[in-house]
């Protein structure tokens, strides 16, 4: 059985709460031509050792999860009603209160072209559910040493909790073991403990679903065990109170009521609105899109920022050992070198660490209408560019890790290995037992 190393804790402290994109799901006939550029990649790789496995993991997953933001920023500006003339042209969403209510634009572009903005006013967020247990003494101890258990009832499911309390515990400890056995259950219930001006301390508990739906009266429910032990500690904790219920967000569009189960809600699969505090003192949030030479510019710079996070990369392995970071900066940098007065021309500057800047001013200039086809086309040929590196990168990302070749294969006479999809399919493990 393999075992599980630090390459996993790695990938999930660093990458597992990133904001994942539509553009990170695939069609299976994607996937299929990935599997097979893998396998071909594989064919001919040559047999090799690396010394220092660990730091060459997190250089291999960092190359490759960059390499993907690229892909995204790629895809994003590729969208089946795109073309290559208008693909940085895609629409970007405003909203002139963006501190009370953000928005993205989420369409793809076969809405009406003309479609028009509107405004919104916000009266109130949308809610969770909160439980707030007992203030107790957290050096004191209110339970009788013995077993507990209480069951947390949510609308999708119920989950019973088991606990002991032993002598010499404290209100503290045992709260604080609740609230662990709480996060780990995954009901989608958060608890924290929270103090008051005393001192003392309580469980909370609140949901991370927000809004209740018409045929629902909470988002979940707390009961102890039938036993009058477990009965006589929920009366001591308090949890199964509620101190806050869920609601629905409420605002209006142009005037028209609407409510909402999250504050979090696309209209019309064109903007993504988020609401984040109501507009009683401002006044209505005026949501539209950015005119062309700021949407334009905001693509580009989309583009920019993945492009820059691989140089980035590059940059934070330069001293270790373990990456042969120098190759990795020349692949990528060698993206724009050949074509540094076009890009300047139109306002993209490369700097001395190899990284590209916007200069807006001169960008704008470029989209003028005598300017606008050879200022697209140039566009175009970067995002092809930097989309076909970033597709090479992925497929082999330990291309960049320093090894020893310990032999090669024959060219041209090798047997595809279908249940070993890349040569470097094993950098998770470390051993096997």
């Amino acid at each position: 059985m393999a075992k599980i190393d630090s390459a996993y804790a790695y990938y999930a402290s660093t990458y597992a709460n990133k904001e994942v994109s539509r553009y990170d799901s695939h069609k299976k006939s994607d996937l299929r031509k990935i599997y097979n550029r893998i396998i071909k990649t594989n064919k001919e790789s040559p047999l090799y050792k690396i010394s220092n496995m660990s730091e060459a993991k997190k250089y291999a997953i960092d190359i490759k999860e960059s390499s993907k933001a690229i892909l995204n920023a790629v895809d994003s500006l590729s969208d089946k009603y795109a073309g290559s003339s208008d693909s940085f042209q895609k629409k970007v969403a405003e909203s002139s209160n963006e501190d009370a209510v953000g928005v993205r634009y989420v369409g793809d572009g076969s809405e009406n072209k003309g479609a028009d903005g509107f405004d919104i006013e916000v009266r109130q967020l949308a809610a969770p559910q909160i439980n707030t247990g007992s203030y107790l003494d957290s050096k004191a101890l209110s339970f009788i040493p013995g077993s507990y258990s209480f069951d947390i009832n949510t609308n999708a499911s119920s989950y019973e909790f088991q606990f002991g309390v032993s002598t010499g515990e404290t209100n503290g400890e045992v709260q604080d073991k609740l609230k662990r056995l709480i996060n780990a259950s995954g009901l989608g219930i958060e608890a924290d403990i929270v103090h008051d001006d005393s001192g003392k301390a309580a469980l909370q508990l609140t949901s991370m679903q927000t809004g209740l739906s018409e045929t629902e009266d909470s988002l979940f429910s707390v009961a102890p065990s039938a036993n009058a032990e477990s009965i006589s500690m929920m009366k001591q904790l308090g949890i199964d109170k509620v101190s806050s219920p869920a609601h629905n967000s409420d605002f209006s569009l142009n005037g028209t009521a609407h409510s909402s189960l999250s504050n979090t809600f696309t209209i019309n699969n064109t903007f993504e609105l988020t609401l984040k505090k109501p507009t009683t003192d401002t006044g209505a949030a005026a949501i539209g899109f950015k005119a062309n030479s700021d949407a334009v510019a905001d693509n580009v710079q989309t583009l920019v920022d993945a492009y820059n996070k691989m140089i980035d990369v590059a940059d934070d392995y330069s001293v270790n050992d373990s990456a042969d970071a120098t190759r990795l900066l020349r692949d990528i940098s060698s993206i724009t070198k050949g074509s540094q007065s076009k890009l300047s021309y139109i306002g993209l500057m490369t700097d001395d660490d190899g990284k590209l800047t916007i200069d807006r001013d001169i960008l704008a200039g470029a989209l003028s209408p005598d300017r606008a086809d050879d200022t697209f086309n140039t566009l175009t040929a970067l995002k092809d560019a930097i989309g076909d590196k970033a597709n090479s990168v992925t497929v082999n990302p330990m291309n960049y890790v320093q090894k020893v070749v310990v032999a090669y294969k024959n060219p041209g006479h090798n047997f595809n290995t279908p249940y070993i999809s890349s040569i470097y399919s094993g950098m998770m493990l470390d051993s096997y037992a």
